[in-house]
């Protein structure tokens, strides 16, 4: 009977109440929205490089390591010699090693020498291939690979030449020997997409007349560079892959350990857990203004009901006049909010959802942000019923004005 009241109720004020609800809605779909864009962003960052068992560098931070290597952030204390690159690669627990060698840009972009190998090794987002849009691998000694953001911002195309520039923050640039694009790689949302790279050999070549930062005055053109040894002396890091899960611990504490020059071995996952928990105060301030949204709407029906109440004194008065307690006014408005409250969870959680399936392929192409689409998590759950009881409780504020109100207007004599 009161349930069957409180729906006509809320039907003869459909207006109002639809805008109420339609605020919590969007509230509850704005908290889930950023809950799982959280956990993608979460995910996805985990995810920026899932190929590799280590990384090899000069002894460093473990965060500073991973921080170069793999997402092109400052600069490496030191070098790894061209020999320790070796031996490591000789390792009899080492499946594969794949070369980085920074320390270049391009307008803003850094450059990085590696070889064919990266494009096969290097995985994203669970195992994931870097896929090329276009063209292919570096093949002769000049040839650039462009990530997508890089082709994208910059309006490059298969053939264009490119001049590097010396240093990251330099104007001097190797324009004696200009790259021509091979490649334009597919959008990953990892560092790869803010990259050009270039072949090992090509790193040395550009250098090879340079000494102490500038160009000697012995230049040498790229067609005599091109019958020189370019062997290179040193890399920056090194991705590594190891022949067994069993043997990583055992080639890391071997790496750590190396006599012949101070180097570090990381385990990606780890590192890029610490990076996480660095950066996890904009996660929280993220949560906390959705949470924020939701405490609004909820503020926003407790003064939509406050407002309605002495245009429904005479409703109550009615209920009073055939029979209705005091205590039956203050269930039914308590019971209002929480049919509203559970209305707009439903219609929060049907808007989520008809968003990502409508935004998922272009927030993934565009920033390269994988949103899953699953089932609420016993946390959502959990979310969803305390917006639920959020409501319910505070209409006891209101609810609680009606009684005695309706108690104080039956006490009163009418003529």
């Amino acid at each position: 009977m009161l349930l069957r009241l409180a729906f006509k109720s809320l039907v003869s004020r459909l207006l109002t109440v639809s805008l109420t609800v339609f605020a919590i809605a969007l509230s509850v779909a704005l908290f889930l929205g950023v809950e799982k864009v959280r956990t993608g962003a979460k995910t996805s960052f985990a995810d920026t490089i899932s190929g590799a068992d280590l990384i090899v560098g000069a002894r460093s931070g473990g965060v500073q390591l991973l921080l170069y290597s793999v997402f092109r952030v400052g600069n490496a204390t030191n070098n790894v010699t061209w020999q320790s690159y070796q031996d490591i690669a000789a390792h009899k627990d080492v499946d594969w090693i794949v070369p980085l060698s920074l320390g270049d840009s391009h307008k803003g972009f850094r450059v990085l020498g590696t070889t064919a190998a990266f494009f096969d090794r290097y995985k994203y987002r669970g195992g994931r291939d870097v896929s090329f849009a276009e063209g292919q691998a570096f093949d002769d000694l000049f040839d650039a690979v462009v990530g997508a953001d890089v082709a994208a911002e910059l309006g490059y195309a298969l053939g264009d030449e490119i001049v590097v520039a010396h240093g990251v923050a330099s104007f001097t640039e190797h324009d004696d020997k200009p790259f021509t694009i091979s490649g334009v790689l597919q959008k990953t949302g990892t560092p790869v997409d803010r990259t050009v790279f270039v072949s090992l050999e090509a790193i040395e070549a550009i250098h090879i007349d340079w000494q102490g930062g500038g160009r000697s005055q012995n230049t040498i053109s790229a067609d005599e560079v091109r019958q020189m040894e370019l062997t290179p002396k040193a890399v920056t890091a090194a991705l590594v892959g190891v022949s067994s899960r069993l043997k990583i611990f055992g080639v890391q504490r071997w790496v750590n350990d190396y006599a012949e020059e101070p180097l570090l071995a990381i385990l990606p996952g780890v590192a890029l857990s610490e990076l996480w928990s660095l950066i996890g105060v904009a996660e929280t301030a993220l949560v906390g203004v959705s949470v924020m949204v939701v405490v609004t709407a909820l503020l926003g029906m407790v003064a939509m009901i406050f407002s309605g109440l002495n245009e429904r004194r005479r409703e109550m008065a009615l209920l009073r006049a055939i029979g209705a307690r005091p205590r039956t006014i203050f269930g039914l408005l308590t019971l209002e909010a929480a049919l509203m409250s559970l209305v707009a969870v439903f219609l929060g959680v049907a808007l989520l959802y008809t968003g990502l399936f409508v935004a998922r392929s272009y927030v993934d192409a565009a920033f390269g942000l994988y949103l899953e689409i699953t089932w609420p998590s016993a946390r959502e759950y959990l979310v969803l019923a305390v917006v639920v009881a959020a409501g319910t409780l505070v209409s006891l504020i209101p609810a609680l004005r009606a009684y005695f109100m309706s108690l104080a207007d039956g006490m009163q004599v009418r003529s």
